[in-house]
């Protein structure tokens, strides 16, 4: 029996009141409650004098601006609001307190009961912890679940959004004519950033914004923000500037506040991004100007709070400008089916950001690709967003019981196993890392064994619901991803995708190729349309995986001995010295079977005890886009009783810009391999990274794969 101290709702003919344009939420609340109460309810208008239990108002006066009130008096319930979005964001508050779910788009929850009650005489206040909350999921791209979760949307918010510098002075009509524009970097004006500091600049992007706002009048927020890369203007007026003011943020500052005073009643964003992460010292920014503080390369997987260094600069920044937003990285870009463990962070990071004063967050996760438990971290994450203090061990339970029944003890322990051994390894999570990277950590065959486990627990569990076995399965995808990406660079050992048949040629494990091609048809048919960020269609997984599984190599050379005489980066070591000869050929991602030098030149030795061959091929990545360039030039040389002699020196030629990935050869042919008993390769870097890939800080690194030792 419910108390005499709480209404109830349900026992008779209840009313919803509407005042004034609240007729939408009106109907919201009346369609859920309809789901459950056989009672009739009706809407009525607020000068309608009828008994009503609930009454829905707007009162532009409130002193909660951004939040709303849910009081009782006797017999009625009272939701009260500045404006109709928060009167919803109130209907759904009180939906939910009655145990209603919108766990999704699409799944939501309503509870058993015929009654509903809530207490007499009772006042709640809500209000959010940050004022703007935008959330890049799949769900957030559907203004139902955007309401429910009191989520803000960036894309009707912004007048123009995001990296803005070549939209704000386009490269293509000014460069030409006007390279004093663009930003002197290195020595050279460089199309990809503006003269801080040159008043007609200035001029032009100001007029350029007027043109903007006139267009999206209504956009609460205007972006000027720096191209995505780290070129800056060091010219004489702005690196002085920059020296002022600690660094190259300075400069970025004196421009905004110049643009920014020209327009005072309008919010200009900025990103504090790359070489302008740090606030400028001792630098009064101008109060319409909003930092969105995006800590692109932190490390995900312990809690943010532990991280001396951050938090000081988010603190640095929350003194230098209280309008401090966040970009929070939340998900692994390059693999958006890929496990990552930082889920276990979410509800403590948020609490950082809170204490450190940040106004409002923009959560990046897999925009509308539904990645690897995308349906729960963009629930827990809009649950954050509102309120950091809510009890996310309780919300996470709830949530994995609503959308996976009888599956959720098994996934519960699936993703605190995932977490237990992240931090049992302490391996940097890196949101551009992947499963290669991780296979000696959290993704280890054994505990892959592990994971499989507890999912194949989680769909037995539901065998008999195929809705709840269907999403079950949609977590397997990670695993078998996993599993594909490590086999790619085991190759023909244990784990790998080739077995050696008897006549020692490379061949695909059986049914491999079947399980791929069931992958895929499962991520397209979850509307999985991109494996990560770069972009890769799941159609194109399959045509690179069949590409890979026809370029097998057999050689002469497989498992001889190598000795590195140069070290390669400690993050491109791969296999170690056996990757280079164990007859796996590196395709077009380097992570997978490369081997890096990053700034020095690989020296590699080969024993090679007389062997009978004439042809040695070597093979090199080219991905200028992440700094990996072909050599200068390639020296071979052999061993023969105790003296190295010259073979071939080939000087290669000049470098030219493109972006795509290639995958080049070289081959050297000689009869004399024979004799002797080891041979070595010297191969040059490049001296100097060519002009269209100067970074500061940045090196040119050689990748290479397969060195193969044939007869021909």
């Amino acid at each position: 029996m419910m108390a005499q101290s709480e209404i109830i709702i349900g026992n008779s003919a209840s009313s919803i009141v509407c005042a004034e344009n609240s007729n939408r939420a009106g109907q919201i609340l009346k369609s859920y409650l309809d789901k459950i109460i056989n009672a009739p309810i009706e809407i009525l208008q607020k000068d309608e004098k009828r008994n009503a239990s609930i009454y829905l108002e707007i009162d532009p006066e409130l002193k909660t601006k951004n939040g709303f009130l849910i009081e009782s008096n006797e017999q009625n319930i009272y939701i009260i609001a500045p404006n109709e979005k928060l009167l919803r964001y109130g209907v759904y508050t009180l939906l939910e307190y009655w145990g209603f779910r919108k766990f999704t788009a699409t799944v939501e929850y309503a509870p058993e009961i015929a009654l509903l009650s809530f207490p007499k005489k009772s006042r709640q206040v809500h209000l959010p912890s940050f004022e703007y909350r935008a959330l890049f999921y799949p769900d957030a791209f559907d203004e139902d679940f955007r309401d429910w979760h009191k989520l803000d949307w960036h894309i009707n918010d912004f007048g123009i959004w995001g990296h803005s510098f070549d939209r704000l002075l386009p490269p293509k009509d000014y460069f030409e004519t006007h390279p004093d524009f663009f930003a002197l970097y290195e020595g050279k004006r460089r199309a990809e950033s503006l003269c801080m500091t040159n008043d007609t600049v200035i001029d032009l992007v100001s007029k350029n914004i007027n043109s903007i706002i006139k267009k999206a009048p209504d956009a609460q927020f205007y972006s000027i923000s720096q191209n995505d890369d780290v070129i800056y203007c060091e010219c004489n007026e702005c690196k002085k500037t920059n020296v002022a003011f600690g660094g190259p943020q300075a400069s970025l500052y004196y421009f905004l506040n110049k643009i920014a005073q020209k327009f005072p009643e309008t919010k200009f964003t900025t990103l504090a991004y790359l070489h302008t992460y740090n606030p400028p010292v001792g630098f009064k920014i101008e109060p319409n100007i909003y930092t969105i503080f995006s800590p692109i390369a932190l490390n995900r997987g312990p809690l943010l709070k532990d991280n001396n260094a951050f938090s000081n600069t988010l603190e640095d920044w929350s003194k230098a400008n209280p309008n401090l937003y966040l970009w929070d990285y939340t998900v692994q870009f390059s693999n958006y089916l890929s496990p990552f463990p930082n889920i276990h962070t979410f509800s403590e990071n948020y609490k950082l950001f809170k204490e450190k004063n940040v106004k409002g967050l923009f959560v990046q996760g897999y925009a509308d690709v539904p990645g690897d438990f995308s349906e729960l971290r963009q629930y827990l994450l809009a649950k954050l967003l509102w309120d950091p203090g809510v009890d996310i061990e309780e919300v996470t339970n709830d949530f994995l019981r609503g959308f996976y029944g009888k599956a959720a003890p098994s996934i519960k322990k699936y993703i605190n196993l995932l977490a237990e051994n992240q931090q049992k390894f302490n391996q940097f999570l890196d949101i551009y890392s992947g499963p290669v990277q991780s296979r000696n950590t959290f993704l280890t065959p054994e505990a892959m064994d592990q994971y499989d486990q507890l999912i194949a627990e989680a769909e037995n569990a539901v065998k008999d619901n195929p809705q709840l076995r269907l999403r079950v399965s949609k977590l397997r995808l990670a695993l078998e991803y996993v599993y594909f990406e490590q086999s790619k660079f085991y190759g023909k050992d244990t784990h790998g995708m080739f077995v050696v048949n008897k006549k020692r040629q490379k061949e695909i494990r059986k049914g491999l190729t079947e399980r791929v091609e069931r992958f895929v048809q499962q991520c397209n048919s979850f509307g999985i349309y991109e494996l990560g960020e770069e972009g890769i269609l799941p159609d194109k997984y399959l045509e690179n995986w069949i590409e890979i599984a026809k370029n097998t190599s057999t050689h002469l050379g497989e498992n001889l001995e190598v000795n590195l005489l140069t070290e390669p980066a400690e993050e491109f070591k791969g296999k170690g010295s056996y990757g280079l000869v164990d007859g796996n050929r590196g395709h077009k991602d380097f992570n997978i079977n490369w081997m890096g030098w990053y700034g020095n030149d690989p020296e590699i030795e080969i024993t090679t005890n007389h062997l009978d061959f004439n042809t040695i091929r070597i093979s090199f990545l080219e991905d200028q886009r992440h700094w990996v360039f072909l050599p200068q030039k390639i020296t071979l040389l052999g061993r023969s009783e105790d003296q190295w002699e010259i073979v071939e020196e080939r000087y290669l030629s000049e470098i030219k810009e493109r972006y795509n990935n290639n995958i080049i050869s070289f081959s050297f042919l000689n009869k004399s391999f024979s004799k002797f008993t080891h041979v070595k390769l010297l191969i040059q870097n490049q001296a100097e990274l060519p002009s269209w890939r100067k970074r500061k800080f940045k090196k040119s690194m050689v990748m290479i794969d397969e060195i193969e030792l044939q007869k021909k």
